[in-house]
């Protein structure tokens, strides 16, 4: 065997996967079409923001990277939704983008048992003898993967592979009339793979999504708009306290705001025809909460105008990224509905926007630690998943990663609870729910959010990552010591000795005083999850023929069977399930065990 795991793709999900596999002592292979483009911010330079910034801190809480990345590269900081409730806040940073983009590969080259390698994974090697076909209607075991083929003829062998092939597998890319096979402007797209999949009969799908145009910083009048300063640098990893000195020569940018006006939408009106989106050229279905700017001129005729955020690309160059006008128009479209903006009558279109459509792995073919219902040891995370961002996509990574490595030991997979992480609200919105868009993590898509809080994500899900083997013996010392300040904490202030309390960083007495304010809250939450996992609890087995048991629904039948859910509570979050069907579930189950 050459590797005991092979990651395809360098993106948020390859990183954060290859890393977990390779820190836990497997020998890893990261295989990837460019190595200078590992950890590239192929859309907005940013990391985190609603919900997102969550996502981040819980794969830090985890033993990931990405929070140290983001930490390492900052160039603005700010705490979203400040007016609002702090189960709804969240921390966002832009990044400079080639900074973020070293780091990433910094890590990467300088991990332990973990090799890279430029080239592009075509086929999958399948062992069919390993584990006997097992066949349903809507869902044939093809057997244990046993590595990938790649475009140059290497057969490599694995134990397991996960493929995090981002917008890539299959992508082509779309300028008004203009189109390409590209999974990213400028870079070819990873060709084969897909057929593959499809001929295999895994249920492989098209989704599409999109990008800006940016633009000269230096042709840009600023002073016709809103200036959007940033707040002190806090760092997302709980690693650390305050930016470490080293990173802190960086300078805080500002981002701009500023709107569409009639003449931008009358432009875009007129020459929606020339739309790849509008004109059927693409058949993959985009983000409805990300829309390109001509969706959102046709599908909200109403608004006079819609706003766009000016936002740096980095301290090495001037090149602005406008947020909110994503587009497909062709490039003397782009040129003109730009220039009807105020501020940007005068911009200089450096690269332009385009869309790129992609094929994904339909999620409910998954189980719950992202390995594949059809191809043992085989796991799909990120974008191949059909979610969308970078937060997404290392939140699956990782998660991948450590079950991957389960896998291989014969140990319990790590699944998290929707009342334990965002992660598990993701990745169990995927894997029961599927999707038909490119999915994106709101804090209304999870129900516990009172108890998400970005801030409580380390003793959440901490101990997990200790148990999984990512969190060292210091980290873990100091994990433990910050659980003894914060009863300390509590304990002065419910004594209401607020003298002492200046011994502890602010973040730490934050916190304790919002458990303390919304206990009321918290405690009603923690008994409805007490309740809901009791049904998590009642397991499943994933060979249950659903068709032969008498009493369920026909409905029932058809979505437990394309599901296969593992526990009786996910069976009761599919869409359209009654109660009756739950309750003959959980006495089958229970009969069982």
């Amino acid at each position: 065997m050459d590797y005991d795991c092979i990651v395809i793709g360098g993106g948020h999900a390859g990183i954060e996967a290859s890393l977990a596999v390779s820190k836990l002592g497997l020998n890893t292979l990261l295989v990837t079409q460019n190595p200078d483009r590992i950890g590239a911010l192929s859309c907005n330079p940013a990391i985190g923001g609603l919900s997102k910034g969550n996502l981040v801190r819980e794969v830090d809480a985890l033993g990931g990277e990405m929070a140290h990345l983001i930490d390492q590269t900052m160039i603005q900081y700010r705490i979203l939704n400040k007016s609002r409730g702090p189960a709804v806040q969240a921390p966002r940073a832009q990044a400079d983008k080639n900074a973020y983009q070293s780091a990433a590969r910094n890590i990467i080259e300088n991990q332990r048992l973990l090799s890279v390698m430029m080239d592009t994974v075509t086929e999958l090697i399948i062992d069919k003898d390993k584990n006997k076909p097992k066949e349903h209607k809507n869902n044939i075991m093809l057997g244990c993967i046993a590595g990938v083929v790649t475009a140059r003829g290497h057969r490599i062998s694995a134990k397991t592979v996960i493929l995090a092939a981002g917008t890539f597998m299959e992508g082509k890319i779309f300028i008004g009339e203009y189109d390409a096979p590209h999974g990213r402007l400028g870079e070819e797209a990873a060709l084969g793979l897909g057929k593959f999949l499809r001929n295999n009969n895994f249920p492989v799908g098209r989704l599409k999504t999109g990008t800006p145009a940016r633009i000269d910083g230096n042709s840009i009048d600023y002073n016709c708009m809103e200036k959007q300063d940033g707040e002190e640098f806090i760092p997302f990893s709980f690693d650390f306290g305050s930016i470490p000195e080293k990173f802190t020569d960086r300078k805080s940018v500002p981002c701009w705001i500023c709107y569409t006006t009639a003449e931008t939408h009358r432009i875009i009106r007129d020459n929606i025809h020339r739309s790849p989106l509008y004109g059927g050229k693409i058949k993959g279905t985009g983000a409805r909460y990300c829309p390109s700017i001509e969706d959102k001129v046709m599908r909200f005729p109403d608004r006079d105008r819609h706003h766009v955020f000016i936002e740096p690309e980095g301290l090495y160059t001037k090149e602005k990224y406008l947020n909110g006008l994503s587009s497909s128009l062709p490039e003397d479209v782009q040129d003109k509905f730009i220039h009807s903006i105020p501020g940007l009558e005068k911009a200089i279109i450096v690269r332009p926007a385009y869309a790129v459509e992609y094929d994904y792995l339909d999620p409910l073919d998954l189980y719950s630690s992202l390995e594949s219902k059809r191809l043992e040891g085989f796991f799909v995370a990120g974008q191949t998943n059909g979610s969308s961002g970078y937060e997404e996509a290392a939140a699956q990574g990782i998660m991948a990663g450590i079950n991957a490595v389960a896998k291989i030991s014969g140990e319990k997979a790590l699944v998290l609870g929707r009342n334990e992480a965002y992660i598990g609200v993701l990745i169990d919105d995927l894997t029961t729910l599927g999707t038909t868009e490119p999915y994106r993590m709101f804090t209304s898509r999870a129900e516990h959010r009172l108890v998400l809080r970005h801030d409580t994500a380390d003793t959440r899900l901490t101990p997990y990552g200790r148990e999984a083997g990512l969190i060292n013996d210091e980290r873990w010392e100091r994990f433990q010591e910050k659980l003894r300040s914060l009863d300390i904490i509590k304990e002065l202030l419910m004594q209401k000795d607020n003298s002492k309390t200046n011994d502890f960083p602010v973040e730490w007495v934050t916190r304790v005083l919002l458990d303390q304010k919304y206990a009321g809250y918290i405690e009603k939450e923690n008994r409805i999850i007490a309740r809901n996992t009791k049904m998590e609890r009642i397991k499943l087995s994933s060979d249950l023929n659903y068709r032969a048991i008498a009493g369920l629904s026909a409905e029932a039948k058809e979505k437990f069977s394309i599901v296969r859910p593992q526990t009786v509570g996910q069976a009761a979050r599919i869409p359209g399930i009654r109660q009756g069907d739950v309750a003959l579930l959980m006495v089958l189950a229970q009969r069982k065990s």
